[in-house]
């Protein structure tokens, strides 16, 4: 017996796969077979053999996925039977675009202007993908509690950093580069996104975007025919091997101490996601259990660092559009095991070969366009100046990377050069190296002062300037490497800082007792 979508206990029947799946799926897929893209693009342009980034790093990252997949796909059944309802979505997972950019832009990219050795940036990412996992665990049991304690606009505003700058501006800037290729996919993408207008068939933006930019980079000579036929070579089944060695080796862990102010807010960025995508998914009806969801989160990234992967996964927003479309479980599976199969068959660098990059920039335009606008649509009005000041550490990290990119890089950070030049040859680059190091951790922390500021509430806003003095004083920001006296007087500066806050906040007080 049916009653709406609820089914009474001796005939419920929940399917593996209705026709909803499908159109959830190409939704699904495209959006991470654009970060498959990304990852060959930029490790491939960075300097990284083919063979690392075909046969290990996209395999690693395949397993993350389809694992995530199948357990998202089991707990949404689950609920489904509990509940007796046959509408129930699964939560929809991959590739965390955010993570993607901070750790290839600010661990990957750095060590191989350093070094010049990509295995070295590669254990680095993963070493990071690691220790992001396990904060992405540890969001199961500490949450709730973190969140509670954390403005809005100090976690929003460090994600938007990273997306309008990394995401958004890094490949706008290369959209204007060929526009002829580029830019009939942008309208597809603005249309959709910026209208709500469907487009025909109801196919997705992405698909039509990556379509058309093909066959007019096809069409107009932009891509080479040797490349795509030498791609061919590259299919064969790959499974990688175990990298646990590499995480747990204690000389490659101590090269990567400096980026633990990447992966770790990273990791906590990631639950704080998971948790706002989990009460999306309630506010469409599916009241999925937190802790199994969020433990889940942080245990795909690390399955996927034991396999090779150096990027981190996570519960992706857009739970109830996937809902919408009629999608129920079976759209995760097939895109875990299409995603798999793709990566293990080394068909990715045909796909590579095949689409212009230009097709996808649009995408992350969108994708990076929408963080920031949330950031400050989803956080009180008057917290807006919060938000802006958060934007402005990942700026400069983007900044300082395009410097890595034109200045030979022969020393070593200090209060006198940097990579090598005199600080003096060029304007204020003593203090862009020290504001742009460990920038997601700086960006949170400044944000949350200046929310409390805003509200006048100078003794949380000084109990918020005691983490940037210990972890200036400790070198984990405003320092390329940990260690004591590593970033100046900037602790010196931040304990003065503090000092004025709490001296306006006795002032207040003692004006407030003496008008009572």
């Amino acid at each position: 017996m049916v009653i709406g979508n609820i089914r009474s206990n001796d005939s419920f029947h929940y399917p593996f796969f209705v026709k909803g799946d499908i159109d959830g799926f190409i939704g699904l897929f495209i959006d991470n077979l654009i970060n498959l893209l990304i990852i060959s693009g930029l490790c491939l342009s960075a300097g990284m053999p083919a063979d690392l980034v075909f046969g290990t790093i996209l395999p690693g990252t395949a397993f993350s996925v389809l694992s995530g997949n199948i357990f998202y796909s089991f707990q949404a059944r689950k609920l489904a039977k509990k509940e007796k309802r046959t509408d129930v979505t699964a939560l929809p997972y991959g590739i965390n675009t955010v993570s993607l950019f901070a750790f290839f832009n600010l661990i990957i990219l750095p060590v191989m202007i350093q070094t010049r050795d990509p295995m070295l940036a590669w254990k680095a990412g993963v070493i990071s993908c690691f220790i992001c996992g396990i904060f992405e665990g540890l969001g199961a049991f500490v949450g709730d509690r973190i969140r509670k304690i954390s403005p809005r606009a100090a976690l929003l505003s460090t994600l938007a950093g990273i997306a309008i700058v990394f995401i958004a501006l890094e490949h706008t800037i290369k959209i204007w580069e060929k526009p002829v290729i580029a830019f009939v996919p942008l309208a597809f993408i603005l249309i959709e996104y910026f209208s709500k207008t469907k487009l025909p068939f109801n196919i997705p933006a992405g698909f039509y975007a990556i379509l058309t930019g093909s066959i007019i980079a096809w069409s107009m000579g932009a891509m080479d025919w040797n490349t795509l036929v030498q791609s061919t070579k590259s299919i064969s089944f790959n499974f990688p091997g175990l990298a646990i060695s590499e995480i747990f080796s204690f000389s490659d862990f101590e090269q990567v101490l400096p980026f633990l102010s990447i992966s770790i807010p990273m990791g906590i960025m990631s639950f704080f996601g998971t948790l706002q995508n989990i009460e999306s998914a309630s506010a469409a009806g599916d009241n999925f259990p937190a802790k199994p969801a969020l433990a889940m989160n942080g245990i795909g990234t690390i399955i996927g660092s034991f396999f090779g992967s150096p990027f981190p996964t996570t519960v992706y927003i857009g739970h109830p559009g996937w809902k919408g479309l009629g999608a129920r479980t079976g759209y995760s599976i097939i895109n875990g095991a299409v995603m798999t199969f793709i990566c293990l068959s080394g068909l990715m660098s045909v796909i590579s070969a095949l689409i212009p990059m230009e097709a996808g920039y649009p995408i992350l335009l969108w994708i990076g366009v929408i963080i920031t606008a949330q950031a400050f649509q989803t956080t009180p009005w008057e917290h807006a100046p919060a938000v802006a000041l958060g934007l402005m550490p990942s700026i400069s990290a983007w900044g300082l990377n395009l410097l890595h990119q034109f200045i030979k890089r022969t020393g070593t950070y200090s209060t006198e050069q940097a990579n090598g030049i005199i600080v003096n040859t060029l304007p204020h680059l003593k203090g862009l190296l020290y504001f742009s190091e460990g920038a997601l951790l700086s960006s949170m922390l400044l944000a949350g002062i200046s929310v409390y500021l805003i509200e006048k509430n100078f003794l949380l806003a000084f109990y918020w300037t005691i983490p940037l003095i210990i972890l200036s004083f400790f070198g984990f920001i405003h320092s390329s490497d940990i260690g004591i006296g590593k970033t100046g007087n900037i602790p010196i500066g931040y304990a003065l800082f503090g000092t004025v806050l709490i001296l306006v906040y006795f002032y207040n007080r003692t004006i407030t007792k003496k008008f009572k």
